[in-house]
Formats: C-alpha cells, sequence, structure tokens
C-alpha cells in the first residue's frame, strides 16, 4: 500500500476550488439555502466519500505505524473529527460539474483505497 499517511487522505478531495456561498431565498432569512441541482450532487457524493476516505486513511495507518503511533491518534475520537472536518470542506468547495461526475463515479466504481485516491486525483481543476 502507498504511504498515504494517517488522516491526509481526509483532505485529497478538498482540490483547492476555492468556496462559494449558497444562495438563499430573498425575503425570509429564516429560508435553508436554496442549492442548485450540482450542489446537491456535490453534497451527496461528499456524504458518500468521508467515511470512506476516513477508513482508507485509517487502513494505511494501521499498515504503516507502530502500536504506539496508532495509540496517540486515539482513532476512536480523531476519526470522526476527521471525517467531519472532511465533510465540511468538502461541501464548502464549488466545484465544476466534470469534477462533481468524477466524485460520483469514482466513489460508486472504485472500492478498494489506492484506485478509489487515484481515481479522485481526476477531479483536480483543469488546465486551459
Amino acid at each position: 500500500m502507498t504511504r498515504l499517511g494517517p488522516f491526509v487522505l481526509v483532505l485529497v478531495v478538498a482540490l483547492g476550488c476555492g468556496d462559494k456561498p449558497a444562495a438563499r431565498a430573498p425575503d425570509n432569512r429564516d429560508n435553508p439555502p436554496i442549492q442548485t441541482e450540482l450542489e446537491r450532487r456535490r453534497d451527496a457524493a461528499c456524504e458518500s466519500l468521508a467515511p470512506r476516505l476516513t477508513d482508507c486513511a485509517i487502513a494505511d495507518a494501521r499498515a504503516t505505524m507502530s502500536p504506539d503511533e496508532l495509540a496517540k491518534l486515539d482513532l476512536e475520537k480523531t476519526a470522526p473529527v476527521h471525517t467531519q472536518k472532511f465533510l465540511e470542506s468538502c461541501k464548502a468547495q464549488t466545484l465544476s460539474s466534470r469534477q462533481v461526475r468524477v466524485y460520483e463515479v469514482c466513489q460508486r466504481e472504485e472500492s478498494d483505497c489506492e484506485p478509489l485516491i487515484a481515481c479522485l486525483d481526476n477531479a483536480s481543476p483543469q488546465r486551459p
């Protein structure tokens, strides 16, 4: 297994695509944000990927770290925190339809960690 580093995977999908606040209904501040179809798809993909990427990070940590190093990580407490932070970061991204599609395809098609991570690399912004 390629050394991915503990919990580095939770940052894999946060590819520096920028943040964009969700649109709100114009007259009522109590209304929840209005999401586009693309934002709903992005959020669904993020929800699906977050626990899988955390599981991959944990598997990598167990395969590459000593028992003492693992004990310091306190996975029972830190894993859910890192999953939530990843989820927040992932949902805050402004992604193109191509990038969202990459997330959807990767989470559906790749069952193992290394191919999943390699697949998600395809979501990097394309250069003109």
